[in-house]
């Protein structure tokens, strides 16, 4: 059994070209920013939220502030996914597990970030949700790994960790779209707009 605070790490680093602007900004339905919904279903199931940005976001940053995120703003950021997310993990502190959520999937479920949360609550070593067999996000690392987190770089994210654990991944079945629906185009926003945050 983990004991200690759940982590949640939102990685709001990214350019988003895709997009044609700012999509960690753009207003949900009810106004809400992605980023911030996202940061709300985060919270949700995480004791903290530590969201990681490059420089030149001030409304970005005073946004998530605003959500009670605590920020990091580096230029690792623009070295990519995995340079992100160890520097979020490096400015944790100590935690008892990190949930690792991009900010661009604001449709993600508050009680589908509870699951794995307590997936890592019970002893858990990597838990992600799965929909119909297929693995979306948040995923959840125990304190064990923090040093192969923290060495990450460049932008492959945390798929490395994952695959040399694979035999070691708690896999939740849930019903929950937003695991694997992110924002990457103006198209995707119109589609995600009604949905919220599911919390």
């Amino acid at each position: 059994m983990a004991s200690g605070p759940i982590c949640g790490l939102l990685l709001a680093g990214g350019e988003g070209r895709r997009f044609g602007g700012d999509k960690l900004m753009a207003a949900l339905a009810d106004g809400t920013p992605v980023a911030v919904a996202t940061a709300r279903a985060l919270a949700a199931g995480c004791d903290r939220v530590v969201a990681v940005t490059r420089p030149d976001r001030d409304p970005l940053v005073k946004a998530l502030r605003g959500a009670g995120c605590e920020v990091v703003v580096t230029a690792a950021c623009r070295r990519g996914m995995g340079a992100s997310l160890a520097a979020a993990v490096a400015a944790s502190g100590a935690a008892a597990g990190w949930l690792v959520l991009p900010a661009d999937m604001p449709a993600v479920a508050g009680t589908t970030v509870a699951a794995v949360a307590a997936a890592l609550r019970r002893g858990s070593l990597i838990a992600r949700p799965e929909l119909d067999g297929r693995p979306g996000h948040p995923v959840g690392f125990s304190a064990e790994l923090r040093e192969a987190l923290a060495a990450l770089d460049g932008d492959t994210g945390a798929r490395g960790v994952v695959a040399r654990h694979r035999d070691a991944v708690a896999r939740l079945a849930v019903d929950d779209p937003g695991i694997l629906a992110d924002i990457d185009t103006p198209a995707d926003l119109v589609r995600l707009a009604g949905g919220g945050n599911g919390t």
